[in-house]
């Protein structure tokens, strides 16, 4: 069994690795790298087989 197994699980793991690269990457190839990934969650709430109007969970996310 690998090492970084018993410490963290592999989702852990591939966002360790992911942030190194992007740190190592020269200033406008890691810029455009966090720009990928940002994450942005809209919710909406069905009634009656109808959806509503979709709601951003942070809406200052959504200008970026």
């Amino acid at each position: 069994m690998s090492n970084w197994r018993s410490v963290f699980t592999y989702n852990k793991y591939s966002q360790i690795a992911a942030r190194a690269l992007r740190s190592s990457l020269k200033e406008e190839k890691r810029l455009l790298a966090e720009k990928r990934g940002v994450t942005q969650l809209k919710y909406q709430k069905w009634e009656s087989g109808v959806g509503g109007t979709q709601t951003f969970l942070n809406p200052d996310a959504k200008q970026q």
